[in-house]
């Protein structure tokens, strides 16, 4: 299996007329009315930055134009990555989350110009907003409600079932090492409930940043970051790869984690099933030739065919977090940032394209 490019690589989301030009982290949804929309952070000055805000756009035309990227969440920390679900008739999860003012200061040192921004955050301002957020639109991404906290978070959000129940595999905000957690969400209380876990009999390996699809049969399939535990205290990335779990009651309960990809394989990772029926994970290769990859099971993820470049040869490995949306003629769109070289800030970037079977 192969896949063939529909039209060129185009940019959907950018600043260039401003310093503050950086956007990242991106997750593309078809809301329920048929519209793109598209998250990601964005209004940045780099990769750690506290200007950082979640931004929406939408496409109206299947992706040949977007609306200018409006701020949802946005706090006075780093609001990062941008996870968007779906649920009921036209209710939309946006997702963010944030760094402390602590770890903003000691990544920009030598800007007087963050350091002075950082100076107006108050811990009153940590206390409320510092962690993992969300904020639920009833209008199909109109407008949305107030900023609510969740224990764990992802790039790429929640998902819905079949049966209406909202469930978000994420990392723990305050505990990187404590393994996936599988959350349900009451979507009118805000209020999450932990179900179920995926953790690892390697304890040399850190799981984070999941993303999770339902089969028809009703199984689960979670595709997982993985790093070597090292990396945390300031060792070499010698893991950088996706691991995959399956549950069969509903999330409660996971098979042990078997790795898909070499050990710098790529990551994170987001799943799709297809109309069709094959399974899409596309993730980002950050080792040269850098790129856009994607992974296809047509055996409901037993097996994988991987490494299917979507986009190749990219600048830096300052890369990655694609998501694949299906439109309504089969076409694949796949969402994803990069940038032109070292000293230029990162974009939104979408590239269309189909399978060849």
């Amino acid at each position: 299996m192969r896949i063939e490019k529909i039209g060129e690589t185009k940019t959907i989301m950018s600043n260039t007329c401003s310093h503050h030009g950086y956007f990242a982290w991106p997750t593309a949804k078809i809301l329920q009315d048929g519209k793109i929309a598209v998250g990601a952070s964005g209004f940045r000055l780099e990769h750690v930055c506290p200007f950082g805000k979640a931004v929406i756009s939408y496409s109206f035309d299947g992706g040949e134009t977007y609306t200018l990227p409006a701020p949802v969440i946005d706090t006075p920390l780093d609001d990062r990555d941008a996870g968007i679900c779906t649920f009921g008739e036209s209710g939309v999860i946006f997702t963010s989350f944030n760094n402390s003012a602590q770890m903003q200061r000691d990544y920009n040192k030598d800007s007087r110009y963050v350091q002075s921004y950082l100076d107006t955050i108050t811990a009153e301002d940590e206390e409320k907003y510092l962690g993992a957020t969300f904020r639920i639109s009833r209008d199909c991404g109109i407008t949305f409600g107030e900023i609510h906290r969740s224990p764990v978070t992802s790039p790429h959000g929640p998902i819905q079932l079949t049966d209406g129940t909202v469930l978000w595999a994420g990392t723990r905000f305050d505990d990187i090492f404590a393994g996936i957690e599988i959350r349900r969400i009451d979507t009118e209380s805000c209020e999450t409930e932990l179900i179920g876990k995926i953790t690892s009999s390697d304890k040399n390996v850190v799981f984070n940043e999941p993303n999770m699809i339902e089969l028809p049969d009703g199984k689960l399939i979670c595709h997982t970051r993985a790093e070597n535990s090292e990396l945390f205290d300031g060792g070499d990335e010698s893991v950088f790869t996706i691991f995959q779990s399956v549950s069969a009651d509903g999330g409660k309960t996971w098979t042990e984690p078997q790795m898909l990809l070499d050990k710098t394989g790529g990551a994170p990772p987001h799943l799709i099933r297809l109309t069709s029926g094959e399974i899409v994970s596309v993730y980002g290769r950050r080792k040269k030739p850098y790129g856009i990859m994607a992974m296809i099971s047509l055996d409901d993820g037993k097996t994988w065919q991987t490494d299917i470049p979507i986009c190749e040869n990219l600048a830096t490995d300052d890369l990655g977090y694609p998501t694949t949306v299906e439109l309504d003629n089969g076409t694949l769109l796949t969402v994803f940032y990069d940038n032109e070289g070292e000293d230029m800030p990162c974009r939104i970037r979408q590239q269309k394209w189909k399978l060849i079977r």
